[in-house]
């Protein structure tokens, strides 16, 4: 059984009259890839800057490896890569890796050299100044500054932004390392399909408060999907009334179908029939709310 690294309970913080968090709590196990989704302004970026001791909650409680008030060593032992990266521009890449090392006692140079090969960053990055960079690659450098002393809790605010698809691939291999060594990682995203790469488990939150928190096949068997399909003609009874869809719009021949749970039903239905289009589009953050909510905020921004 594994131990929880870190525990959240009822989480409270608010900004003037603008509540950013209310009552959020969860825990994130060593060896756990924790996903925290939720659209942008619903209170990600605050609860992962409360756990690194950047922001001061109102109420509620953080305990890092089971104390309350985490002692020096214990933040040490933290890697946190903020949603907003700000770099000193002037620097090369190799001396603010080296400075930020400095603040560490955990100093492991085959992990570096490790990231460094799987983040691509050869001596050509490393001599360059930071505002000659790329923003793909300041990410890049933001994401050694947070794992290069093997962190035990690794936050990681939005971490691919910026990333190429080969970047990205490479940054699921590093977190699943990180993770089989029985570190904790905390993921902040607003991208469904980022956080369902990775995650063992996730919380969704919404407007400062989680609104499910679940396992991702738990997550998979509840969230609505849809399926957007042109008929040859008119849309079949036995399509439209199969076990699995939710609820329809039909517009003559044009059907969008919400599923939710298993669609095989359903796509055996679909191949008995003639189609002249078919869309499965990926999941958006509003379908998943829609699996929760009977009454979704339709202003949310996602």
């Amino acid at each position: 059984m594994h131990v929880d690294i870190l525990q959240i309970e009822q989480l409270t913080k608010s900004y003037g009259q603008i509540r950013a968090l209310h009552d959020v709590s969860f825990n994130v196990a060593a060896g756990e890839i924790f996903g925290y989704l939720g659209p942008n302004g619903a209170g990600k970026t605050t609860t992962l800057r409360a756990i690194a001791g950047l922001v001061h909650a109102d109420n509620g409680e953080i305990r890092l490896f089971g104390e309350k008030k985490p002692l020096p060593r214990m933040r040490d032992a933290i890697g946190y890569l903020p949603g907003e990266l700000h770099l000193y521009a002037d620097m090369s890449a190799a001396r603010l890796l080296d400075y930020f090392a400095r603040f560490r006692p955990q100093r492991p140079p085959l992990l570096r050299k490790k990231l460094l090969d799987a983040f691509a960053a050869g001596q050509e990055v490393l001599s360059r100044k930071i505002k000659f960079l790329s923003h793909g690659t300041r990410q890049k450098i933001g994401l050694l500054i947070a794992m290069q002393h093997d962190p035990e809790l690794l936050l990681l605010d939005e971490p691919t932004i910026g990333l190429d698809p080969l970047m990205q691939q490479a940054f699921r291999e590093i977190i699943f390392d990180f993770a089989a060594r029985g570190r904790a990682v905390l993921f902040s995203s607003h991208v469904l399909s980022e956080v369902e790469a990775v995650c063992n488990s996730i919380a969704i939150l919404r407007a400062g408060e989680i609104v499910a928190i679940e396992t991702m096949a738990a997550l998979r068997g509840k969230m609505l999907r849809r399926l957007q399909v042109r008929f040859r003609a008119e849309a079949p009874q036995s399509v439209l009334t199969c076990p699995g869809v939710a609820r329809t719009h039909v517009q003559g021949r044009e059907v969008v179908l919400w599923v939710q749970g298993e669609i095989n039903a359903l796509l055996r239905q679909l191949a008995q029939v003639e189609i002249e289009h078919l869309v499965f589009p990926e999941p958006e953050l509003e379908d998943i709310f829609l699996s929760f909510y009977n009454k979704p905020d339709r202003s949310l921004n996602v």
